[in-house]
């Protein structure tokens, strides 16, 4: 996605990329390794590239939070909803995306809540 949007991005002077990555992508858990290594990836593409940029767009490595779906119920069973659904989650995250841009660049995030 980012070889292919930021070109124009650059080119345009603004823009932002937002990567999901996870809380595992910024610490570890034996039961999912193959997991933290991906979202590990992520942070460091999303790190070096935003470096690469000069500023001139924002490049996020972003960990969504802990949302209740399918995948994560089939981990935690009956304690899954105790986290917001993907709707509840929309509405806190949606704000917090809109106000990104260029002073986020090459910051690891969290969406608040």
């Amino acid at each position: 996605m980012m070889r292919n949007l930021l070109p124009a991005m650059l080119e345009r002077g603004s823009g932002v990329s937002v990567n999901s990555s996870s809380g595992w992508g910024r610490s570890t858990a034996a039961a999912v390794a193959p997991y933290c290594a991906t979202k590990y990836a992520i942070e460091g593409l999303s790190l070096a590239a935003a470096q690469d940029t000069d500023g001139k767009v924002a490049i996020i490595p972003m960990n969504p939070g802990i949302i209740n779906t399918d995948m994560l119920r089939s981990c935690f069973g009956g304690d899954a909803a105790r986290y917001p659904d993907a709707a509840e989650w929309a509405r806190r995250a949606v704000p917090f995306f809109i106000q990104l841009g260029r002073k986020d660049n090459g910051r690891s995030l969290t969406v608040p809540g």
